[in-house]
């Protein structure tokens, strides 16, 4: 089992203070499977080539299990596997911490760098070897392996030479290994239990969250364990968005700002109204009531019974509480009033029982592939009698000087219709669901390019 790690970096021979390990020197190095040899094939100050030999006795992997023949015919001594990201983790402490006692800066700075492993498992073939290591910049050779060259008929086998090329740090070339080489074998010599979850995370701080595959790496690195994927894929998401709420309102303010010059908001919330009094909705609940802007009007308004307010950020309902709490109302009229927390792609009881719903620039939050999910719960599932749905006009965006051209108004926002594209979306939902639709622009219109916003009220058949 061989990886060596090359690299052109002038002078070359540097790289032997990255691993802590002479390059005029043999070391080895005992493990509980076997031994470890470090050793330098080539080392000038053009080219310098390290390389780490794992001495895997197949005796130690099987003693005390039992004596069948079947332990002991094995690839383990022979390829790439978690007992090399282990020997990684053991001979190469220093360099996969990001540290050189001698030169700490070059420990720090890209060089460039190629990784050969000399056979490697890729359980998914060569795309999903490519699929790992290409997202992270790297030029991958790979050369496949026949089953057997006496019998080319068996085909191929899912062993590859592998080269992997990137100017990159010492630390992140070791860290991409540690973790995906076991990914790519789908397996590991040892027991998997909560401690693998920090080491994931620890190796794949900076990369892994906003890796394409992030979930396959997760699920086979913790051995396809549920419980321990779920946890570590919470964790990354955190990671990626370390407080999504707080980026959530900042998004808000900045298209609040934007919109503020036209009195836009007030506009949509006094059309949301009369809407709702239009069609005499006593009983309204708000999906993804965001901060309360609504919540509060019709909370003022005693015409309205039961007021609720549905969205999925906690953060978000606090504030609402919060600005709710600031108003001078009789104790009675607070019982009319209640937050839920709820994602409002999938079904809750809690929705039902209203005379309207309104989703007030809501779906252009959602991602498309999720939109059908979201239509289900509230045209199918909660259908209310009436729905009140409002979302930018992107082609109004063009009067907004301080908006650049191609931009969106909310950096969260997934996407924002045409007039055309938005009405086309509701009359389909008129046939699925058995509604009648009316559109309204809201805010002064542009002969050219319409409202700044467009609502639509559906109202069952």
């Amino acid at each position: 089992m061989l990886l060596t790690i090359t690299t052109t970096h002038s002078p070359a021979t540097e790289l032997g203070y990255l691993l802590h390990k002479h390059p005029d020197r043999f070391h080895s190095f005992s493990l509980s499977y076997g031994k470890a040899h470090v050793f330098y094939p080539e080392a000038n100050d053009e080219r310098c080539t390290a390389a780490l030999l794992l001495d895997v006795d197949p005796v130690k992997l099987v003693r005390g299990r039992g004596t069948t023949l079947e332990q002991y015919v094995s690839d383990r001594p022979y390829v790439a596997s978690s007992f090399m990201s282990v020997a990684i983790a053991q001979v190469f402490s220093t360099a996969l911490g990001g540290r050189s006692k001698d030169r700490p800066e070059l420990a720090q700075t890209p060089i460039p760098l190629v990784a050969k492993l000399s056979v490697l498992p890729c359980r998914g073939g060569e795309g999903f070897l490519r699929q790992l290591f290409e997202p992270l910049g790297y030029t991958v050779k790979a050369q496949g392996h026949v089953l057997d060259e006496k019998f080319p008929d068996w085909g191929d086998s899912r062993y590859f030479t592998v080269e992997l090329h990137h100017t990159i740090t010492l630390s992140d070339l070791l860290s991409h290994l540690y973790v995906l080489i076991p990914v790519l074998d789908d397996d590991k010599h040892y027991w998997v239990n909560e401690e693998e979850i920090e080491k994931l995370l620890r190796h794949g701080e900076g990369w892994l969250s906003q890796h394409p595959a992030r979930e396959q790496i997760t699920r086979r690195y913790l051995k396809r364990q549920h419980r321990l994927t779920r946890t570590a894929l919470a964790q990354l998401a955190e990671e990626d968005n370390p407080d999504p709420d707080s980026t959530e309102e900042t998004h808000a303010q900045e298209e609040a700002a934007l919109e503020k010059p036209i009195s836009l908001n007030q506009q949509r919330m006094n059309a949301v109204v009369a809407a709702l009094k239009q069609s005499n909705a006593r009983r309204v609940i708000d999906l993804g009531c965001g901060q309360g802007n609504l919540l509060k009007i019709l909370l003022n308004d005693a015409f309205f019974e039961q007021i609720t307010g549905v969205d999925v950020s906690y953060r978000s309902l606090e504030i609402a509480q919060e600005r709710l709490d600031r108003l001078r109302l009789p104790r009675n009229q607070w019982e009319r009033l209640q937050l839920i927390q709820s994602a409002l792609t999938y079904q809750d009881k809690r929705f039902h029982g209203y005379d309207a719903a309104t989703v007030i620039e809501v779906i252009e939050h959602l991602d498309l592939p999720r939109l059908g999910a979201f239509e289900r719960v509230l045209f199918e599932f909660t259908r209310p009698k009436t729905v009140i749905v409002t979302t930018p006009n992107i082609e109004y965006n063009a009067k907004f000087v301080n908006l650049p051209a191609g931009k969106l108004r909310h950096k969260d926002h997934r996407f924002e219709w045409t007039r055309s594209q938005f009405q086309t979306w509701a009359n389909k939902i008129t046939e699925r669901f058995s509604y009648n639709v009316q559109f309204q622009p809201i805010g002064e219109e542009d002969p050219e390019l319409g409202s700044p916003t467009q609502m639509a009220v559906f109202v069952i058949k």
